[in-house]
């Protein structure tokens, strides 16, 4: 009797835990999906000629969720603009907004996360975070240059960060219509981020 009363009590737990589990999958299917829409549509899309032609969706590295990682979050006081240089030579306008320190694998990193003081000035961005990073799969599975994550200004002290859902820069794909942050040295992490978009090296050529 006990032990099926266990079960009986659990069973709640277990349900629950598989419906977080989905809710975030499918947050990052959402995500696969929009940026495939946005890469094929032809208003949208950086992809020109042959590449867009061609062009039928992103390889991505399979889910995996020891890439969500939740975040410390450190809120930088009196940050100074600064010119962040981009991939044309010319710079933008950022801002330090933050710091978020993660575990994985046991191991601490810290990411900085920036502002666009271009982009804030628009209502529908006024609470966007830039993150920028490179990791050890540069190069090979993923563009030189390092990959990008969109935020938002969280609430308290700590931010999710869904390596699912990082992206390649349009430079990537389309270095002649484009100019991308450089991703800066802080932001350099020494260990492979085998999550979201890979990199095929075809555009380029």
């Amino acid at each position: 009797m006990k032990k099926y009363l266990i079960i009986f009590l659990l069973s709640p737990l277990f349900i629950f835990a598989q419906k977080k589990v989905s809710k975030e999958i499918l947050e990052i299917k959402k995500f696969q999906k929009e940026l495939n829409a946005e890469y094929l549509n032809p208003k949208e899309t950086p992809l020109r000629g042959d590449n867009f032609t061609h062009f039928k969706e992103h390889p991505f590295f399979p889910v995996d969720l020891k890439y969500r990682v939740t975040a410390q979050f450190t809120k930088t006081e009196n940050p100074q603009p600064f010119d962040l240089p981009t991939s044309s030579g010319k710079t933008k306008s950022y801002r330090e907004y933050g710091k978020a320190t993660f575990e994985l694998d046991g191991k601490p990193y810290t990411l900085t996360l920036y502002q666009s003081l271009d982009l804030i000035k628009q209502e529908k961005y006024k609470d966007h975070l830039f993150l920028p990073f490179r990791d050890a799969t540069n190069e090979k599975d993923t563009y030189g240059g390092g990959k990008y994550m969109d935020l938002k200004i969280p609430k308290g002290n700590t931010i999710v960060l869904d390596f699912n859902q990082s992206y390649q820069p349009y430079c990537a794909y389309n270095a002649y219509d484009y100019n991308c942050p450089i991703v800066p040295e802080e932001n350099k992490l020494p260990v492979e981020i085998r999550a979201g978009v890979m990199y095929q090296d075809i555009y380029h050529h």
